[in-house]
């Protein structure tokens, strides 16, 4: 035993004083944000200085509030394109065009291919146009698909979903009952919109049948994995 603390201290000695030593893993704790990371390819799409300053003007004009900047996110919405390409669903996102008349385009943060690679299109700290009413605190998770059911049936495209969506809820603390898909959002407790006209708007993409069994197994996975799950859905009436 004093030959091995011996051993270790001389190694210490020799890496120096600004060398950090990791510290070993004690049981029972619970996983890190950094630990539960899947794999994440980055395909940017482009969100420069001029993007920004729209995203900013749409947040006063919808959310009434002057930013681009996603901060503290309070859920997550689930998408799937209605299309059959990566690669058709990335140009759509990065030619930034205008979606009701108004730019900037719309994007989402994450785009799931149907191998299950998933590839980040835009940082977590910047708004993406994704789900009207909850831009301004969701992050967005799009899928290559053209239904629900081809996409649920997916079963790579499915735990890449699943693997993402608990990352992102342990980072971010956010439940599981506010991951939810973008025919949910009139129901959450965080859609906010200002025009009366787009109010009731949304897509019927991921509706609640859907999403109850993604929940499902997305609470599984969390309690398999330590992640707390938080609160489930509370709803509220959109009067839609």
């Amino acid at each position: 035993m004093i030959r091995v603390a011996a051993v270790l201290i001389a190694a210490l000695l020799f890496l120096g004083p600004d060398v950090a030593v990791p510290e070993p893993a004690r049981a029972g704790e619970p996983p890190t944000p950094a630990d539960l990371r899947p794999d994440i390819e980055w395909r940017r799409i482009p969100f420069g200085a001029q993007r920004k300053r729209q995203m900013a003007a749409y947040s006063l004009r919808h959310n009434g509030q002057r930013t681009y900047r996603l901060t503290d996110p309070k859920g997550i919405v689930e998408h799937y394109t209605d299309g059959t390409s990566f690669d058709a669903a990335w140009n759509h996102f990065a030619a930034n065009g205008p979606h009701l008349g108004e730019r900037p385009g719309v994007c989402a943060h994450f785009l799931i291919d149907t191998d299950g690679t998933i590839s980040q299109l835009v940082n977590l700290g910047i708004r993406c146009r994704h789900a009207i009413g909850m831009n301004w605190t969701a992050i967005g998770i799009e899928h290559v698909g053209t239904s629900a059911r081809k996409v649920m049936g997916n079963d790579a495209m499915m735990r890449s979903s699943r693997r993402l969506t608990v990352w992102l809820m342990a980072r971010f603390r956010i439940s599981w009952g506010d991951v939810i898909g973008h025919a949910e959002i009139l129901e959450s407790r965080f859609h906010r919109e200002r025009y009366a006209s787009w109010r009731c708007l949304t897509h019927a993409d991921f509706d609640h049948d859907e999403m109850r069994k993604y929940r499902r197994r997305l609470k599984g996975l969390a309690r398999d994995l330590g992640v707390p799950i938080g609160a489930g859905p509370r709803w509220v009436d959109s009067g839609c």
